[in-house]
């Protein structure tokens, strides 16, 4: 049976990040705390020989992969993969978060925030909702959100070898949604840091979250 094990960063902050936009498809660039947050993962990772490293097709997810990959002893290539994009949020992509939130979520739920949200509902209902409220209708809802990232996971486990280790860059949403999707009572009402290290083990029997949201003060296990 072949096993691969794929570590996800979450990119370094970016300028939208840092003034609380919403990034979807949508892009800006690493803030210095954000670059400084990509070497930092590069160095926790630094003695992993990783067979393969991915990122998204987003600037941010790219940059961080180059700053990640400058900080590793084997020097690995990096390959462009747009199913392991951030969540798109059509009509509302570049808009303030809270206030976005705030329009999806209060007409169905009553709550006023996404972390209160997910308190109580499942994180597949906000993309839903989030297509519901589009005017366009553009945005992702779960199914089309799952049908993409699941060919990007296709594609990853297909082209690898039994044992190999696999670095994706990716965003906050996905990984949460990764997260919670491959165990279920995982609490994810506070997305994964900027720079922090998730991990899963896939097979052919499946996916299992190894762990979450691994910050610069925790040893990876």
């Amino acid at each position: 049976m072949k096993t691969i094990e794929i570590y996800f960063v979450r990119h370094g902050q970016t300028i939208f990040n840092k003034y609380n936009r919403m990034q979807g498809w949508s892009d800006s660039p690493l803030t210095d705390k954000g670059l400084a947050d990509a070497h930092n993962a590069g160095q926790r990772l630094a003695d992993l020989s990783f067979n393969q490293v991915y990122a998204s097709d987003t600037t941010r997810a790219i940059n961080t992969a180059r700053a990640i990959i400058s900080e590793n002893k084997q020097n690995p290539e990096l390959e462009v993969k747009p199913e392991f994009r951030e969540e798109f949020y059509g009509y509302y992509e570049g808009a303030d978060s809270a206030q976005t939130w705030f329009e999806v979520l209060m007409p169905i739920s009553g709550e006023k925030t996404f972390h209160n949200f997910l308190e109580d509902h499942k994180i597949e209902d906000s993309k839903d909702a989030m297509k519901a409220a589009d005017p366009f209708h553009d945005a992702e809802n779960n199914v089309e959100f799952w049908e993409r990232l699941n060919r990007g996971f296709s594609d990853v486990f297909e082209k690898a070898n039994d044992g190999d280790h696999i670095l994706v860059v990716s965003h906050g949403t996905t990984i949460r949604s990764i997260a919670k999707q491959f165990q279920p009572d995982l609490d994810v009402t506070w997305g994964p840091a900027n720079g922090s290290i998730s991990k899963v083990t896939m097979n052919d029997d499946g996916i299992q979250l190894d762990f979450y949201n691994n910050h610069a003060d925790t040893p990876l296990n």
